[in-house]
């Protein structure tokens, strides 16, 4: 059954990981500026654990839909500055710039100009 899921909903499932896995690389790098118990060497040591499987099978299964890798790093790269720029300014309380925001829109500009080619598939 997963496999069946996985199969017809690919894209969505790499979107998701790659998701959470930035949320979580988010809290692993910079929770330390927020919370005490970031600072703990169990976190660093085993945050990275779920942070490594979620990145590794966004990657493979992202190559796997697309069919090559220059689709693969930019829709990556997207994800993480969008996650990178909420996250800091919910957590950390930094509003963007104006130079942030527009780099904010070219990210998203990114993704979608990198998962908008799988509407010819369809």
């Amino acid at each position: 059954m997963l496999k069946s899921f996985l199969a017809n909903n690919k894209l969505l499932v790499v979107l998701i990981f790659s998701l959470v896995g930035n949320i979580i690389a988010w809290l692993h790098m910079n929770a330390q500026f927020r919370w005490e118990w970031a600072k703990s060497i169990w976190w660093i040591i085993l945050g990275g654990v779920p942070i490594s499987f979620l990145f590794y099978y966004s990657t493979r299964w992202s190559y796997e839909y697309f069919g090559q890798y220059w689709a693969v790093r930019p829709l990556g790269f997207g994800m993480a500055t969008i996650v990178f720029g909420i996250m800091t300014a919910v957590f950390l309380k930094e509003m963007p710039s104006l130079k942030i925001w527009i780099s904010l829109l070219l990210a998203l500009a990114i993704i979608i100009l990198n998962t908008s080619n799988t509407l010819d598939k369809m």
